[in-house]
């Protein structure tokens, strides 16, 4: 019998949570036995936890639990779930159900056919906003430029072999982009389409900034191509002062040499410019750098629905041993 778990983050969703376990528990039940979710609190400020260990305590054997001690984001989420999962195969999505959850049945027969690696594919991107789609577009496009990988309409809705998981939880950056791992590790692996679900609840707690950074985070951590473009810049530089130069000699020796002042000033605005660029992206690999060489945990967790279980069984064996 094989052991299957379905992982969902959440970050302050406590109307959601309801929702989320008692459309999973048919879907599961459909499934098999041994088939659960695995549901991660991203350091809610909400009543999100309450709302977890109320859908553990309702379905032990079905819904299990863990919380952060802070906001680590949704990355950490996943590397956490990932850490805490004891399946045969991991499926991974979205808890505010646009991910459809009936395509978990397809994903589940796909890897019984030898797939170690089944993931969803968007299959339009209609219902996001114009700048969410040129976003899209130019990071994907630069992202598969400078790393060879094409994530173009993916998404972090898959299904992971045991292998896989081991070997994603076995790399030990701190900084980390789950869909471009996921696509860097390998394995036998196919895809499905899906069609992204609206939220019932809530709104998106992604923003500008938070996918500004998710995009710097996985540019840097993939490849080191922008701090070559440093290398060219400087060449194309040479090459202009190369040239200025020789024009300058010439109208020097020539006698009609020009004043200049406001091209003096533009080069060097220009040039000075550049060098600040340069300087601000090598910082943010040097910043990269000081985050892995410190070696702090990824994430840190503080409470989790098996050791609330366990912990209220012993202390209920305590009263009752007390009472007789």
């Amino acid at each position: 019998m094989t052991k299957i778990q379905i992982l969902t983050p959440f970050f302050n969703e406590e109307e959601q949570i309801p929702i989320t376990i008692e459309r999973m528990i048919p879907i599961m039940e459909a499934i098999g036995d041994d088939v659960s979710l695995l549901m991660v609190d991203d350091g809610s400020k909400d009543a999100t936890w309450d709302k977890i260990c109320e859908g553990a305590a309702k379905y032990p054997t079905r819904v299990k639990g863990v919380r952060f001690s802070r906001n680590f984001g949704k990355e950490a989420a996943l590397l956490a779930g990932m850490d805490a999962s004891d399946c045969d195969a991991l499926v991974i999505m979205d808890g505010d159900l646009q991910h459809p959850p009936e395509k978990i049945a397809e994903m589940v027969d796909l890897w019984k056919q030898g797939y170690e690696v089944v993931e969803g594919v968007k299959s339009e991107r209609q219902k996001e906003s114009f700048g969410s789609k040129m976003n899209a577009i130019f990071f994907y496009g630069f992202f598969k430029k400078i790393s060879g990988y094409d994530l173009n309409n993916a998404s972090d809705f898959k299904l992971l072999d045991r292998r896989v998981i081991d070997t994603l939880c076995s790399m030990p950056e701190h900084n980390t982009f789950f869909r471009g791992m996921a696509a860097w590790v390998g394995f036998k692996r196919t895809t499905f389409t899906f069609e992204v679900q609206d939220r019932e609840t809530g709104h998106s707690r992604w923003n500008f900034g938070k996918l500004i950074k998710l995009s710097v985070d996985a540019i840097t951590s993939f490849s080191s191509v922008p701090l070559q473009l440093i290398t060219m810049i400087g060449s194309l530089f040479m090459i202009g002062a190369f040239i200025l130069a020789i024009q300058t000699l010439v109208r020097f020796f020539m006698g009609n040499a020009a004043d200049g002042f406001t091209t003096v000033i533009l080069v060097t605005l220009l040039i000075g410019a550049c060098i600040m660029v340069s300087l601000g992206l090598i910082g943010t690999y040097i910043a990269k750098i000081f985050d892995e060489v410190k070696r702090r945990p990824r994430y840190i967790v503080s409470e989790d629905t098996n050791r609330n279980t366990k912990d209220k069984m012993n202390k209920q064996k305590e009263s009752e041993e007390k009472n007789s």
